[in-house]
């Protein structure tokens, strides 16, 4: 009897271990990133600790095998970012991509990662085509899209009042497309939008920007733009009067670095959505202190996207007993996603996480009761009423 219990037990183990693979025995993650640009403050190094963090929390290893995180800078050029990644997935032995803040080469690297079979794990890009006709079984965007900062702020700021609109918008594919996602929400909510004037990445004058925008006297000045250029375009739009002069600035993604870079004096009253705050709760307020003693700023939602996102994605390889990508995937979807900022959050067969998102306005300095106390969160919207219906995705991976 003995002698056919261990029998059984050694059969068993060693079903347990053929079903526990590991490729190359290690685990590992590139967190590509942006370490020397315009993004650096809202992604970059962060970021890095930020998956560092998730590893920690996570164990060190998974299945028993080494988790590795490795970091590169795409300088925010496509060609840059394609090259790393090619390289880290023909020799560097990658298997999943993490971070990529700048949505033109979030889509040439989620084309990649569909081709080689590997994950991409999205907290920096916003563009909501990655969910809608782009869309890839192999692809998680986690944190934020263009569809849902514009649909929670336009519908905010409309019912105080700002019908009319004028964008400055940065001219590349995430700009672009948040400037197309407001005006349609603006649209249907009944404002309307008197112009928009594009300008280059990483811009340092604005001014005549600011003035096309004051002198079309609309309720609303929106920033379809992001780091330095939001930080650079709300500090002159202040500087020229616009706020006092009756308008109402948006910015359509603005962060905590954001909010710090540009002073409370000039962001003061300035709507914006985000995925995440530091100071919701305790374990919220826990955890960005941690981060904070190694990044040296409270974390940005692109930053807790990141460790969302790898945890998750261990949680994953976990319950599926081996890091092949069809099968993570698949675990992915199945787990509620449970972190220190997210809670009840699912991942869509499109590849888009339906969680909370979170309304602010930026504090005045007076209301301001600690460092890094710079946003109040007026309104919580449900993942489900905040991000793309299954009905108006063009994804033919969901069943509609």
């Amino acid at each position: 009897m003995m002698r056919q219990f261990l029998a059984a037990a050694f059969v068993a183990a060693m079903a347990t271990a053929a079903h526990a693979q590991v490729s190359d025995d290690v685990v590992r993650i590139g967190v590509l990133t942006d370490l020397s640009s315009w993004g650096r403050d809202n992604s970059g190094p962060g970021s890095v600790e930020a998956a560092r963090m998730a590893v920690e929390e996570f164990g060190p290893t998974v299945l028993g095998k080494p988790i590795e995180i490795i970091s590169a800078d795409h300088q925010m050029k496509t060609d840059v970012g394609v090259q790393i990644v090619r390289g880290w997935f023909d020799n560097g032995k990658v298997d999943a991509v993490v971070d990529i803040p700048n949505s033109g080469i979030a889509i040439a690297v989620h084309n990649m990662v569909r081709e080689r079979n590997k994950i991409a794990l999205l907290s920096g890009p916003g563009a909501s085509s990655l969910t809608d006709e782009l869309c890839s079984p192999n692809t998680v965007h986690f944190a934020y899209d263009t569809y849902a900062l514009s649909k929670v702020t336009a519908s905010a700021v409309i019912k105080e009042g700002g019908k009319s609109w004028f964008f400055v918008t940065a001219d590349y594919a995430f700009g672009q497309q948040l400037e197309r996602d407001a005006t349609r929400f603006i649209n249907e909510i009944g404002g309307k939008v008197l112009g928009s004037v594009k300008h280059p990445t990483n811009t340092a004058d604005f001014s005549s920007f600011a003035l096309q925008a004051q002198s079309s006297k609309a309720d609303v000045v929106a920033f379809a733009n992001a780091g330095q250029d939001t930080d650079n375009s709300i500090k002159q739009s202040g500087e020229f009067g616009l706020v006092q002069g009756g308008q109402k600035l948006v910015g359509l993604l603005m962060f905590d670095t954001d909010v710090h870079a540009v002073g409370l004096n000039a962001a003061q009253g300035t709507y914006m959505t985000t995925a995440s705050y530091w100071n919701m709760d305790e374990k919220t307020r826990a955890w960005s202190k941690k981060f904070y003693a190694r990044a040296n700023v409270m974390p940005t939602m692109i930053q807790t996207g990141v460790y969302g996102s790898v945890l998750h994605y261990l949680k994953a390889i976990q319950a599926a007993g081996t890091d092949d990508p069809k099968a993570v995937m698949a675990k992915m979807r199945e787990l509620p996603i449970e972190d220190t900022f997210v809670h009840g959050g699912k991942l869509r067969e499109d590849g888009r996480v339906i969680r909370d998102m979170y309304l602010a306005k930026v504090k005045k300095p007076s209301e301001s009761k600690e460092p890094w106390d710079y946003l109040d969160i007026v309104k919580t919207v449900k993942g489900e009423d905040a991000y793309r219906p299954v009905s108006e995705s063009k994804c033919p991976l969901l069943k509609k």
